[in-house]
């Protein structure tokens, strides 16, 4: 299976995070986005975060938030990260405001390969801009 940021920048390997470089090392997908090495749809940015549209969205609005720092999943946390963490928060609220979907949205994360996690680089999935109210829907995988 290939996806778009594979077509833009390389061969995806096992999970589909990494892309080999023009050097043949393997570099993370979101690392490479957030270098400017491949392209994506940015949404927000900031010196610690780049936020940009998911390619397979779940929901009518659907961004990742990925911090700059590469940690692979939230097992690699270190307490150096909590200021980070608790920015992913705050940059959410402030996200689902300016996307208007502050009535009603989801923020989840996907730990490991059995939980659904593709890319081993940290980030959020901020979903919402349903027209109802959702029910909640166990197993699912975003």
């Amino acid at each position: 299976m290939q996806n778009d940021h594979a077509k833009r920048g390389g061969k995806m390997k096992n999970n589909g995070s990494k892309v080999k470089t023009e050097k043949g090392k393997e570099e993370c997908i979101f690392c490479q986005i957030v270098a400017g090495k491949l392209a994506a749809t940015k949404v927000f940015e900031d010196e610690r975060f780049v936020v940009i549209n998911d390619i397979h969205p779940k929901a009518p609005v659907h961004v990742l938030i990925i911090p700059k720092k590469h940690v692979p999943t939230v097992n690699e946390l270190e307490a150096t990260d909590e200021a980070m963490v608790g920015r992913i928060f705050t940059l959410a609220a402030k996200l689902a405001g300016d996307l208007k979907i502050a009535q009603g949205y989801q923020l989840h994360v996907n730990v490991g390969q059995r939980a659904g996690q593709v890319v081993f680089h940290l980030h959020v999935h901020l979903t919402g801009g349903w027209s109802k109210p959702q029910e909640f829907r166990g197993g699912g995988v975003f």
